[in-house]
């Protein structure tokens, strides 16, 4: 992955073009997949609902998965 696919450059000002992972904090980008949204070094996981770019976190059931 390359820098320009991650910031946009506005004259002097710097944009992300890619969220940042909520438990790892800014740093850590979530890759965008087809269907979700996912963090490489934690697992965190959002996913996109069909047919719109809208985004539902499944965070809470995968904890909940881990407790068995």
């Amino acid at each position: 992955m390359k820098g320009r696919e991650i910031f946009k450059l506005d004259g002097d000002k710097i944009t992300r073009l890619r969220r940042h992972c909520p438990k790892c904090g800014d740093g850590y980008f979530l890759a965008d997949h087809k269907d979700r949204l996912s963090c490489g070094k934690c697992g965190y996981t959002e996913f996109k609902k069909s047919g719109k770019d809208s985004i539902k976190s499944n965070d809470e059931n995968k904890l909940n998965d881990n407790s068995k």
